[in-house]
């Protein structure tokens, strides 16, 4: 419920904070970095994180649950919903989805 809740209210911001995400450079590669190499963010890279995000949530208020003791922990939901190539790919997904040929059904047997 809790994880529905946050991931909710990333994506209602999720253009603002993808906007100020990538004004800071090197921040989406950090963020990214469990997602595209599966290695875990040391303590330094989780305090940088940390300290950026306590930026952004001068501006996104709804941030500033990321920088409360144990917001670590949900920083992968944050990733996962700032992910822009998982969008690219359902969009790629859907238009091979539309060009493919119908397939037969069962009915036209």
């Amino acid at each position: 419920m809790i994880k529905k809740y946050l991931k909710r209210l990333i994506l209602v911001n999720k253009d603002a904070l993808l906007m100020e995400v990538l004004s800071i450079k090197g921040l989406m590669q950090l963020l990214m970095k469990t997602r595209n190499t599966d290695e875990k963010w040391t303590r330094d890279e989780k305090k940088e994180i940390k300290r950026h995000l306590k930026n952004i949530a001068k501006i996104i208020p709804a941030v500033a649950i990321f920088s409360l003791p144990g917001g670590s922990i949900i920083l992968p939901l944050l990733a996962e919903a700032i992910d822009r190539r998982k969008t690219r790919r359902l969009v790629r997904k859907n238009s091979e989805a539309c060009n493919s040929p119908p397939q037969e059904t069962l009915s036209q047997r």
